[in-house]
């Protein structure tokens, strides 16, 4: 279950990172209370997936969700560029993010 915790707050993670995007510079009321909300969720998720998940496992896990996530929505839906090197590095990204939860140390809560 700290997995799945973990996940969404991954997911919250980047609403708040592409609401920074809208707010900007906080002069936006809607999109800055969502980003706030977002934030919130986010590190009160992550808090709780810490009650059994390891701190460095989890916190490069939750990051390395955010990244990619934030990154694929720039990717996505702002036009970004998608070049051959970003989606490689990405990919990198994602394998970490599996190795850290394969090898994570035994005993841990799911």
């Amino acid at each position: 279950m700290a997995w799945i915790i973990l996940f969404v707050a991954g997911l919250f993670e980047v609403g708040w990172a592409v609401g920074l995007k809208y707010t900007e510079g906080f002069t936006r009321l809607w999109p800055t209370v969502g980003t706030g909300v977002s934030l919130v969720l986010s590190m009160g998720l992550l808090g709780w997936a810490l009650k059994s998940l390891p701190l460095g496992t989890a916190y490069a896990v939750w990051t390395g969700i955010g990244a990619v996530g934030t990154a694929l929505f720039g990717i996505l839906v702002l036009k970004e560029p998608a070049t051959a090197a970003r989606l490689v590095c990405l990919c990198l990204i994602v394998a970490g993010i599996l190795g850290l939860k394969l090898f994570s140390p035994p005993g841990v809560s799911s």
